[in-house]
């Protein structure tokens, strides 16, 4: 059975060391199981490398070890990536300034993701940000892919 493929971006590693949101802490450390245990085929890229390693000591260290865990497949940005990004910025989808997240994106089209993952609902999971980026893989002829928590990948049983 082909597994399904995600991209994390940096908010989902990033939650696995988070104490000041413990129930998110919680689920992801959950939806990490799944992920430890090869029920996706993951994607991370320079950029998630990028933004870890603004983290101090202690949290990179985390990180890192975490990261330890799984197999996934680094993605290096590269200009297919940014023409993505740049048009997201362009057709108003995320400002300039959320640069980064536009190459999350990016990375997550260019690498045929079924989702990007992430935690972050105020630039990338919402609606704006969905439909938007699938117009921008409509328009420039790409799989279109869904944005979604990792909330959504997981059974939880109360």
């Amino acid at each position: 059975m082909k597994k399904i493929k995600l991209y994390l971006d940096t908010s989902v590693v990033s939650a696995l060391d988070d104490p000041k949101k413990p129930e998110r802490k919680q689920d992801t450390h959950t939806f990490w199981d799944d992920v430890k245990v090869g029920m996706y085929e993951i994607y991370l890229s320079d950029v998630v490398f990028k933004e870890i390693n603004k983290c101090n000591q202690s949290k990179q260290d985390a990180l890192y070890r975490f990261l330890n865990e799984i197999e996934y497949v680094s993605i290096n940005t590269n200009e297919e990536i940014e023409i993505i990004a740049n048009h997201i910025i362009q057709l108003g989808i995320l400002q300039g300034k959320k640069f980064d997240d536009c190459m999350h994106i990016g990375c997550s089209v260019v690498s045929n993701s079924d989702y990007l993952v992430s935690w972050n609902f105020n630039d990338l999971v919402n609606i704006k940000t969905v439909n938007g980026v699938r117009a921008v893989t409509n328009l420039l002829k790409y799989k279109s892919i869904d944005i979604i928590p990792p909330l959504m990948l997981i059974n939880k049983e109360d």
